[in-house]
């Protein structure tokens, strides 16, 4: 089972606060089955230089590792990339790639996306050097005009959700009937901490195998090893 977005990497964004917490946290996720964990912590371009960024994000995870027994989750890794206006511009994006793949995870902005931003959207995801996933999909549902995502799907943007969007009884039905037509193509359990956000992964897979069978897990978790992560 993958985690395909993560803030486990220690002392680094808003996740974990110690090389302690981040080897609780893969504890959390090996007892609920997860394999694989993508770590996926902030990009913020007006912060950091990609340079500096992959400095800090490698020493990070040279630090847990040093202290990670073999039966643990392996980490990918990776990075969550705050979307902005001329991205498509930004020469450095292919550097913030998911493990080997050509997989960019994209956090998109909180509010009514502009018709600028859906021309960019497409315009990276038509490339050829990368493939846009967009994080969380279902914090801007309701923010966007409700023919969006489909559109976005349809042109080939992959799609990433949070466990919590399977667990909520409000938002279910709707997260179980986009993973069944398609619009759901990764899961992550973004867990930020053992307090805070943590692990919930191992309770969506669960739910997702009650109503499509573990078959349909194994074939997801297949497509998803299929962009080599």
């Amino acid at each position: 089972m993958i985690d395909f977005h993560s803030h486990i990497l220690p002392c680094i964004d808003d996740g974990s606060k110690s090389v302690y917490e981040s080897i609780v946290l893969l504890e959390m996720l090996k007892n609920q089955g997860v394999t694989k964990v993508v770590a996926t912590p902030h990009y913020y371009a007006n912060q950091n230089s990609v340079a500096e960024f992959l400095i800090k994000r490698n020493s990070s995870y040279e630090g847990l590792r040093a202290e990670m027994t073999d039966d643990l989750p392996q980490i990918i890794l990776g990075a969550e990339v705050k979307y902005y206006e001329g991205i498509s511009r930004f020469d450095k994006l292919c550097d913030l790639c998911i493990g080997n793949s050509n997989l960019i995870l994209l956090e998109m902005s909180m509010k009514r996306w502009t018709e600028y931003t859906l021309r960019e959207l497409l315009e990276l995801n038509s490339y050829g050097s990368f493939k846009i996933v967009l994080a969380h999909i279902e914090r801007y549902l309701k923010l966007q005009p409700k023919f969006l995502i489909e559109k976005l799907s349809d042109s080939g943007i992959l799609m990433q959700s949070n466990a919590d969007f399977f667990l909520n009884i409000h938002s279910r039905h709707k997260a179980i009937k986009m993973l069944r037509n398609g619009q759901i193509h990764f899961i992550g359990s973004d867990c930020h901490g053992v307090d805070y956000r943590p692990p919930k992964i191992g309770d969506a897979y669960s739910l997702i195998c009650r109503r499509f069978g573990d078959k349909f897990v194994d074939n997801m978790n297949s497509a998803i090893n299929s962009y080599q992560i």
